[in-house]
């Protein structure tokens, strides 16, 4: 219709450190990075604006790369959109691209993939500037163990096991298309957990490298991993490890592969 605003969709592809924020998703009375965006695009673009994510991470869980949508009628170039927005936003939110997508893509509806990394300090004493971003224990861990306990949850298996008990997932069906146990190679105190899946339920990650910890000790046996999947009870899963050690590395989603979402290669 002539005269008509024409409403865009515009992609953000998100990194936050989330250490002062009670997670993504809007709460009452709690600041959240879904909060934070609404009210500085709302600022920004003088019209009510709401994002919709792709992961709603939890409290204290970093990002790399989160996915988020918001429909608008400013007609700033998407290219532009984050050196606006990363002016307003606190220092510990930035943008780091925007691009518009089909007015009907939304980034929980569509097929894609995940990446997770989960940072374990394995130290005798705690270092303080890794403090925020890593979960430190100072057992000796086996990584040779918790990479063979891993690799049988690669593939697609019910994860009952592995979520909260909270969890409002229809299905817990998931796949795991890799999940890598290994000492980072410019940081060897440290052991990374890298998962890669279609979708995660809720405390799923968390629960998995707390289980792998357990593995890492000696507590549990690889094989029993195996039967925590055969029993598809929470009761029977290891511990949920901290938040503060898990990142969003990156999505990929099938539909987008020509808008290279995937996080920057200096990163990480």
């Amino acid at each position: 219709m002539e005269g008509q605003v024409q409403k865009r969709r515009i992609l953000l592809v998100v990194a936050y450190d989330g250490t002062n924020y009670h997670g993504w998703q809007l709460q009452p009375e709690s600041v959240t990075i879904e909060g934070v965006l609404n009210e500085t695009l709302s600022s920004l673009f003088q019209e009510e604006i709401q994002v919709i994510g792709a992961s709603r991470t939890d409290a204290g869980v970093h990002a790399y790369g989160n996915v988020a949508v918001f429909d608008t009628t400013a007609r700033i170039p998407a290219e532009k959109i984050p050196y606006a927005l990363n002016r307003k936003l606190p220092e510990d939110i930035r943008i780091q691209r925007a691009v518009q997508v089909a007015e009907d893509f939304h980034p929980r509806r569509c097929e894609s993939r995940k990446t997770y990394e989960y940072r374990i300090l394995n130290t005798k004493f705690p270092i303080p500037q890794k403090r925020l971003y890593s979960h430190w224990t100072y057992y000796d861990l086996d990584v040779e163990r918790m990479q063979q306990a891993a690799e049988c949850l690669i593939g697609e298996h019910d994860f009952k096991s592995f979520c909260s008990v909270n969890t409002q997932a229809e299905s817990t069906v998931r796949r795991l298309y890799e999940l890598y146990v290994g000492r980072d190679a410019g940081s060897p105190e440290e052991i990374v957990i890298r998962v890669t899946g279609n979708g995660f339920l809720y405390n799923m990650v968390r629960i998995i490298a707390g289980t792998l910890i357990e593995v890492g000790r000696g507590r549990l046996e690889p094989e029993d991993v195996a039967r925590m999947l055969e029993v598809k009870d929470r009761q029977s899963g290891g511990p949920t490890a901290p938040a503060r050690g898990l990142t969003l590395v990156e999505y990929h989603f099938v539909e987008l592969e020509d808008k290279k979402l995937e996080k920057p290669s200096e990163i990480g």
